[in-house]
């Protein structure tokens, strides 16, 4: 995130002897950095070595999938899907790209590992429940609502957790806020829908000074590899830089309204390399005497539609629930089914609550998907 943090203790000048108490020894600085020490990093100070390793478990691969399926409109309710699990055995994979992988996550037990993805920034939008996001970084609670950002190499698991139902996207670029809100600075504009006191940053507690066998499992590609080491990965003093997991909840989006329909870049709330995410949030309709609230129906012939329908009445769709996801792909047209774009207008507000993610490479169904999916949702637009 384009702002300066820093929590616990640090030393007055990078890179230099920072002492125990009473001369015991000296703490050890990792640095953290993206791009090749090209763009946005921090420090962090451990109590002991961080490459402390004891030992490499097998790789476990992780994502199935599907070479060749139909090019066409795809509906699928996710509350119906009866995995559960851990914050990595829960998860649904359900499309992928080169640049990201979709999925969702019914969480129901608590990880007895630590986590971190090694070559994906990870993106979390939480529809239900809750708890305590621990990190190397610190402490974030979290609530429905929240969208957690985790940069790559960030350790860390749930505690204290209420059941977590959520959204997942696994970036292949670093997530950053838009760049149509930012100054050349990274501060977020005055006409941004959101700013950076609406973002929650983690809150160090004391370092855990703890010797034994910890087990990190760690995210690839390929799969999850999983390591032991020595040390307990919470063994930081303080930590400062522009580089951390934080939090944004969706209802400090302000929504911008128009007097006539606003497209889906007015409502964008993250970017990536390859795609972007927008928040559909409750809201007053158009203005204009004459104006049409339902989006006119529309040809996404540069991107893939994604859209994670989290609550309200969703006033362009039919037969649409809770947690239901529907997939629009690039070129083909598509928008509010029968009926609906009349029956909107004269509406004053909507009260739906949704997550869009738009890809500009062509997402790919998992096997997940395409077994759990209505397949008769392309059908859907015919009186």
């Amino acid at each position: 995130m384009p702002f300066y943090n820093s929590q616990g203790t640090i030393p007055l000048k990078r890179h230099t002897v920072f002492s125990k108490d009473n001369n015991t020894g000296i703490y050890y600085e990792e640095h953290i950095s993206r791009e090749g020490f090209s763009n946005i990093y921090s420090n962090i100070y451990h109590i002991h070595m961080p490459t402390q390793l004891k030992e490499v478990l097998p790789l476990t691969p992780y994502l199935k999938r599907v070479e060749t399926v139909d090019h066409r409109h795809r509906h699928i309710e996710t509350s119906k899907f009866k995995k559960t699990g851990d914050i990595v055995n829960s998860r649904n994979p359900l499309f992928y790209n080169d640049d990201v992988v979709i999925s969702v996550a019914h969480i129901s037990q608590k990880a007895d590992f630590f986590y971190k993805n090694a070559h994906h920034d990870e993106l979390f939008y939480i529809q239900s429940g809750g708890g305590i996001f621990e990190s190397n970084f610190g402490s974030i609670r979290l609530k429905k609502g929240d969208y957690l950002v985790i940069p790559r190499g960030v350790i860390w698991k749930i505690s204290d957790f209420d059941k977590v139902k959520c959204l997942i996207v696994e970036s292949r670029g670093m997530i950053r806020s838009p760049k149509r809100y930012r100054n050349q600075f990274g501060q977020l504009l005055e006409h941004s829908p959101f700013c950076e006191r609406d973002i929650c940053t983690p809150k160090l507690e004391d370092p855990i000074d703890k010797e034994g066998e910890f087990l990190i499992n760690v995210k690839y590609h390929e799969g999850l590899q999983s390591y032991i080491y020595k040390n307990h990965p919470f063994d930081i003093v303080g930590w400062d830089g522009y580089y951390f997991p934080y939090t944004l909840n969706i209802s400090d989006f302000e929504p911008v309204t128009g007097s006539i329909h606003q497209p889906p870049p007015v409502h964008q709330t993250f970017e990536g390399d390859g795609f972007v995410v927008c928040s559909f949030v409750e809201r007053l309709f158009d203005y204009h005497p004459n104006a049409v609230p339902a989006p006119y129906p529309h040809s996404n012939v540069d991107s893939d539609e994604l859209i994670f329908y989290s609550k309200g009445n969703f006033m362009s769709r039919s037969g649409i629930k809770e947690e239901s996801i529907t997939y629009h792909p690039m070129g083909l047209p598509h928008g509010p089914q029968p009926g609906k774009y009349e029956s909107s207008i004269g509406m004053k507000r909507t009260d739906e609550l949704a997550v869009m993610i738009d890809t500009f490479k062509s997402l790919k169904p998992t096997q997940n998907l395409l077994d759990h999916e209505d397949k008769e949702y392309y059908k859907s637009w015919i009186k």
